[in-house]
């Protein structure tokens, strides 16, 4: 599950899903700053270049950046208030996303020591499915998949059998 600190699981299961739609030789834009997953990608070969950590909400224009194939976004969206802005301007011809999605079971998820690392969306697959449509995307392709937990309990128990991780592939 967790390796050295790092989602082990979640990470594989983004990176089947991303060498499943994205070419090693397509350039990508990934948005955030630079972090593991990214580096994993760089292992895989692909040629990954990240945003500097501005407001996304506010700084959305994101052509200063140059031309790529691809943007994606790992477990970002949902830190957004306004995600359609940016996912409504992106210039490049494909999108693949992954986000937490809502549980029924938990809140929404908020760190106790930092004011960044909070979900203000937790979204239902139909709800970032019709974000994304209106936003101008087709999705071409989709998978969930659950966050496993070796812990005891009701919560881990409900983790273990409720997907809680969802991937999208879009065009234009």
């Amino acid at each position: 599950m967790y390796e050295n600190n790092m989602p082990t699981d979640r990470y594989n299961h983004t990176l089947k899903f991303l060498k499943k739609n994205v070419q090693n030789s397509e350039t990508i834009l990934d948005l955030g700053v630079a972090n593991p997953f990214g580096e994993i990608m760089k292992e895989n070969g692909y040629s990954v270049a990240n945003t500097k950590g501005e407001d996304l909400d506010l700084e959305y224009d994101l052509s200063h950046y140059g031309d790529f194939d691809v943007v994606s976004g790992f477990e970002i969206l949902e830190h957004m208030l306004n995600p359609f802005t940016v996912l409504k301007n992106i210039k490049a011809p494909k999108v693949i996303f992954t986000i937490p999605l809502r549980l029924w079971f938990a809140p929404a998820y908020k760190s106790k020591t930092d004011p960044w690392d909070r979900h203000y969306h937790e979204f239902e697959d139909w709800q970032f499915d019709w974000l994304l449509e209106k936003s101008g995307w087709t999705i071409k392709d989709r998978v969930k998949w659950v966050s496993k937990s070796d812990k005891i309990g009701i919560r881990p128990f409900l983790r273990n059998r409720t997907p809680r991780y969802y991937g999208v592939y879009a065009e234009r």
